[in-house]
């Protein structure tokens, strides 16, 4: 007898896959960077360009920021040699009550520019919002030609005027 070998045959189990969940495909909003915008320090807005586009923007944020360091120089500088003058009492009654006066003139004159720095602000806080340039009470566009002129306007005109006249009312209370 013919010896016969026996081959085994390899019994393959099927592989299973482990059921991987399946990850959302959830797209990304796709934030393309813009390029900051850059104006010559000569440009000035005008009424045939998009109100408040970009460069609007820019002119303003710069303009408000200038303003701003120049205010904040000046009022660093009033108070160092203000104080400095602290330090001449003077004999005489006259002297020490024009001294008084000046000192008290300067430190309204400060307020008011502490007070201009706050407004500035809230400028460049609504430039970041987007709302620069539009009246808080009606929305409408307040106008280059007054925000050139006062950059921290926040009213049209019309708005500005009735709230002044609230104002005068209530005073008069």
């Amino acid at each position: 007898m013919p010896k016969t070998t026996k081959t085994k045959k390899k019994v393959s189990k099927p592989k299973i896959k482990a059921a991987k969940p399946k990850a959302k495909n959830v797209s990304k909003p796709k934030v393309t960077a813009k390029a900051p915008i850059k104006i010559s320090k000569t440009y000035v807005p005008n009424d045939t360009e998009k109100y408040m586009c970009e460069k609007h923007k820019v002119f303003f944020r710069m303009r408000l920021t200038e303003w701003k360091k120049d205010l904040v120089k000046a009022n660093n500088e009033a108070l160092y040699f203000g104080s400095m003058d602290d330090n001449s009492v003077s004999a005489d009654v006259v002297d020490q009550a024009s001294s008084y006066t000046d000192k008290n003139v300067e430190m309204k004159a400060i307020n008011r520019q502490i007070k201009l720095i706050s407004e500035i602000d809230k400028a460049l806080a609504r430039i970041r919002e987007d709302i620069y340039g539009y009246c808080l009470d009606t929305a409408e566009p307040i106008g280059l030609k007054r925000l050139i002129a006062r950059p921290v306007a926040k009213y049209t005109i019309a708005a500005q005027e009735k709230h002044e006249k609230n104002e005068k009312v209530h005073a008069d209370d």
